[in-house]
């Protein structure tokens, strides 16, 4: 059975911070407190290794969809399945929404009890407040 997550952050920074810092892959291990490591292989293809609780993943994704300061979008295409989008909203001129959306299929006991009590959602909570503060600390710098 397929599980979905939809959560969002109000962020004090414009859309183009928040943009920028989720559009660069090398940051994403700083925001996103599973993962380990993204590897590039090409402009649209990245690996990713995934430290969760009781397994390691690593999986392949391909950009399905890339909207500058508006969406980017993903499937993988090895390894675990899941698709999801990271949409970026403008508020106003210095605040910004980003809504994370991800469709997946549980594998395993751990996978499967983290989808029926919401620990995926938690998850994925504490990762938008991470980003969150990074795109809000930026935006204090003047780092535009």
């Amino acid at each position: 059975m397929a599980s979905s997550l939809l959560e969002a952050v109000d962020i004090k920074a414009p859309v183009a911070i928040s943009w920028r810092l989720w559009a660069n892959v090398e940051r994403w291990p700083t925001f996103l407190s599973h993962v380990k490591h993204v590897q590039p292989v090409d402009d649209s293809t990245f690996v990713w290794q995934l430290s969760l609780p009781g397994a390691d993943k690593e999986f392949v994704a391909e950009l399905t969809e890339v909207v500058p300061e508006d969406r980017i979008a993903w499937r993988t295409t090895e390894g675990v399945h899941h698709a999801g989008v990271v949409t970026f909203h403008r508020l106003n001129a210095m605040e910004s929404r980003v809504t994370l959306q991800i469709e997946y299929e549980p594998e395993g006991f751990l996978e499967h009890l983290g989808a029926l009590t919401n620990l995926d959602a938690t998850l994925a909570n504490y990762d938008l407040g991470e980003f969150q503060r990074l795109a809000e600390q930026e935006a204090a710098e003047g780092l535009i």
